[in-house]
């Protein structure tokens, strides 16, 4: 079915396009898929040059993602990931509900998916994951002063949580153990903390 868009940037990530000479204008969206996570969308755009071209863009709802430490240690959970055929360790992160607030939904997540509560969350730049052919945004925020509580899965939700030090979170990207895009972008975070006491 082919419908007009508008486009939704997230607030957090809004600013005017950095250099109007490469605009491509969105003619038409065809929508190829509709998922419960994404959907797949094929966008006919006019090209600087004037010329038509498709983009396939993947549309996603939005992700929150939580550093969450604990004296010298980091949360992590290690969870199946079918898309890679094994278990990942990542920092606790999860899917923007409709309308959520991103700092809500960090709260929420590291509660369900670690038990733990933070006193205070601490924004970190928020960032798009795959640009080139998706919208997703993931806001990344810092949770320190952590209480210990219950874990909350979903019904189809399996993981396990622990904590690694700095000098075992590099040895795990190293090693290829954590390899997913924003927990290696809050392990630098986190050793830039620990070196200037600044995010």
């Amino acid at each position: 079915m082919k419908e007009s868009i508008i486009r939704q940037k997230h607030p957090k990530l809004n600013h005017p396009d950095s250099n109007p000479a490469l605009v491509e204008t969105t003619v038409s969206t065809e929508t190829i898929f509709e998922g419960k996570v994404v959907s797949l969308h094929l966008d006919t755009v006019t090209l600087p040059n004037g010329q038509t071209g498709t983009r396939e863009i993947i549309r996603h709802p939005g992700a929150v993602a939580v550093l969450a430490v604990r004296g010298d240690r980091m949360l992590v959970v290690d969870q199946y990931r079918q898309a890679l055929g094994r278990t990942e360790l990542e920092i606790p992160a999860g899917k923007l509900d409709p309308g959520e607030d991103p700092e809500e939904a960090a709260k929420r997540e590291l509660r369900e998916e670690t038990g733990y509560r933070a006193k205070s969350l601490v924004p970190l730049p928020a960032f798009y994951t795959s640009p080139g052919f998706a919208d997703e945004v993931i806001y990344l925020y810092m949770a320190e002063e952590l209480e210990a509580g219950e874990m909350e899965l979903d019904e189809d939700e399996f993981l396990e949580v622990s904590e690694v030090t700095l000098d075992e979170a590099y040895s795990l990207i190293k090693e290829g153990r954590i390899s997913d895009a924003k927990t290696i972008l809050a392990v630098y975070a986190w050793h830039l903390y620990q070196l200037t006491g600044k995010l």
